[in-house]
């Protein structure tokens, strides 16, 4: 009995497959234009996506260790160093102190140490002295 209906459901797919067919091969008979200009739209919207997003990547941060001879010179900590990219990219102490996960106060040592050490007075002056030196971008 169940390898009767197993047949007879084979026959029933195979013949609605074949129906489908015959209806697909009819509406791309009919409407070939259209799906030729579909697929060319679909083709330059992918090409437009893809080169969208390799064109306007953003750059990768640059975690280089900047000039590696006036970091020992000047006996600039690494962590120090990090502060002066945070200073360089225009943050406060507090945000600072939020984004390295230290204090206040210790941000302010470091910044502290890092206008000795640069012999700054101002933070501006402290950043294009880093810049000229090329510790930081």
């Amino acid at each position: 009995m169940w390898k009767r209906a197993l047949l007879y459901g084979t026959l029933l797919a195979a013949g609605a497959l074949g129906l489908q067919w015959l209806d697909y091969q009819r509406l791309a008979r009919a409407h070939a234009g259209d799906l030729y200009v579909a697929l060319i739209a679909l083709a330059f919207l992918v090409a437009g996506l893809v080169l969208g997003m390799r064109l306007m990547r953003p750059a990768p941060p640059s975690d280089t260790a900047g000039n590696p001879q006036a970091i020992t010179s000047l006996g600039i900590s690494p962590r120090e160093l990090d502060v002066l990219r945070e200073l360089a990219a225009g943050y406060s102490n507090k945000e600072i102190a939020a984004r390295l996960d230290v204090s206040p106060n210790t941000v302010k040592t470091h910044v502290a140490r890092l206008f000795d050490k640069l012999d700054a007075r101002r933070r501006t002056e402290a950043i294009s002295k880093a810049r000229e030196l090329g510790l930081v971008p």
